[in-house]
């Protein structure tokens, strides 16, 4: 079974009708939220448990990106465990994502967090990233003939067919809509190719301030050395939403998406077919849902990234690996914490989302131990009348051998 097809979970209960017994089955014991104050994801993730992660053998793995100190956003963001301003409300039970930020999106003040700079897997909400990057550098309308490649692309796919003409728009919607990877993998191609498009990508992430994040593959499939933070995803989802053409795509229920002739001699045709969207807060109409993104894969579990508003102010949550629960959904996590930042008292922060990366420091000469460095010394009027001094010599000098040059001239003459 693939990494990336989401795993149907079915909960089967026997009801027997003999009186209960020593053998009963005992109740169910109630979800956790994950603890995280030790701070086990500030360097890396999570240990894979697959084989996505190995290194083909002569290389080494990829060194844990840098972590910022003073805190990306505000000091109380490099806490690990809840964050929450005084006064809010108890957080809602259930939540099983070990990472996760809410924030304003407009004023860009972070109400209330989990772990938000903790390093975890993105899948396929990294999607949002290569959408950005794509959107600055592509005409929508450009066609892309997609290839054998394209097609034969791991885990979600959009069904893109070999030698089929698709719009960057198209391939837009299919990217964001049903996360396809196939779609991914001919956006990256057009970029340049699949290195090109993971340099760019991690060069826009770097322009936006995202340090936690570091791109290893487009489509978010698991790769050495990816990660992100929930705080990241905020911040990249919240550039993504000033770009009008993300909003649209984000925010349709469903699209038509172009067919493609058949693949092999005994395939038929495909036909075009309407595709729906995967984020079930917008296709069930959660009010003011605006759109987001989901993924998962078995490393990094459930993840998602998504807007709402409610009476004009505008929400931006994101989840990372978390998990469903028998008797809920990980939507009704994601409503429930939606609801809570909702509820919070307008102002309350915890921190700020940044809008770009951290401004240069400037350079000092470094000093030894216990040495002063010596104070800048201000124009002063004794500096000016020293280099008028130095001026006045020197036309002085200048003149004086004009005139020597003169008689020597003369001497020749003569």
């Amino acid at each position: 079974m693939s990494r990336r097809v989401v795993a149907t979970v079915a909960t089967v209960i026997c009801l027997f009708a003999a009186p209960a017994s020593a053998w009963a089955d005992p109740p169910p014991v109630p979800p956790t939220t994950p603890d995280t104050s030790a701070c086990p994801y500030r360097v890396h993730p999570a240990a894979p448990v697959d084989a996505s992660e190995v290194v083909p053998a002569g290389q080494a793995a990829p060194a844990p990106l840098p972590v910022p100190s003073p805190a990306v956003g505000g000091e109380k963001l490099s806490a690990c465990g809840v964050i929450q301003p005084d006064g809010d409300a108890p957080l809602p039970a259930g939540i099983t994502s070990a990472g996760w930020i809410v924030a304003d999106l407009d004023s860009r003040q972070v109400i209330v967090a989990k772990d938000p700079h903790g390093r975890y897997r993105p899948a396929s909400t990294i999607k949002v990233l290569l959408a950005l990057v794509v959107l600055d550098r592509l005409s929508l309308s450009m066609p892309v003939t997609a290839t054998d490649a394209d097609y034969q692309m791991e885990g979600d796919a959009c069904g893109v067919g070999p030698g089929a003409v698709y719009t960057v728009h198209q391939l837009l919607q299919g990217l964001l809509m049903v996360s396809g990877n196939d779609c991914a993998n001919a956006l990256a191609r057009t970029l340049g190719g699949y290195e090109v498009a993971v340099g760019l990508m991690n060069e826009k992430a770097a322009t936006l301030g995202a340090q936690d994040t570091r791109v290893a593959s487009p489509s978010g499939l698991d790769a050495p050395g990816m990660s992100t933070s929930p705080y990241d995803l905020a911040v990249i989802f919240a550039a993504a939403m000033t770009n009008p053409e993300f909003r649209g795509i984000v925010a349709q229920t469903t699209a038509q998406f172009p067919g493609h002739p058949k693949v092999t001699p005994e395939d038929t045709d495909h036909p075009a077919y309407p595709m729906f969207t995967q984020n079930r807060l917008v296709a069930d109409g959660y009010p003011g849902a605006l759109g987001g993104k989901t993924g998962y894969t078995d490393d990094a579990l459930k993840t998602y990234v998504g807007v709402v508003e409610r009476n004009g102010r505008r929400l931006v949550l994101a989840q990372m690996y978390g998990v469903n629960l028998a008797d809920d959904s990980y939507w009704g996590q994601t409503t429930a914490l939606f609801d809570h930042g909702f509820a919070a008292r307008t102002g309350a922060s915890v921190g700020t989302l940044v809008t770009g990366p951290p401004r240069p420091q400037r350079s000092e000469e470094p000093t030894t131990a216990g040495e002063r460095r010596p104070a800048a010394q201000p124009r002063s009027a004794s500096s000016s009348t020293s280099r008028v001094t130095l001026g006045v010599i020197g036309a002085v000098v200048a003149l004086t051998l004009v005139a020597a040059g003169l008689i020597v001239i003369r001497r020749s003459r003569r």
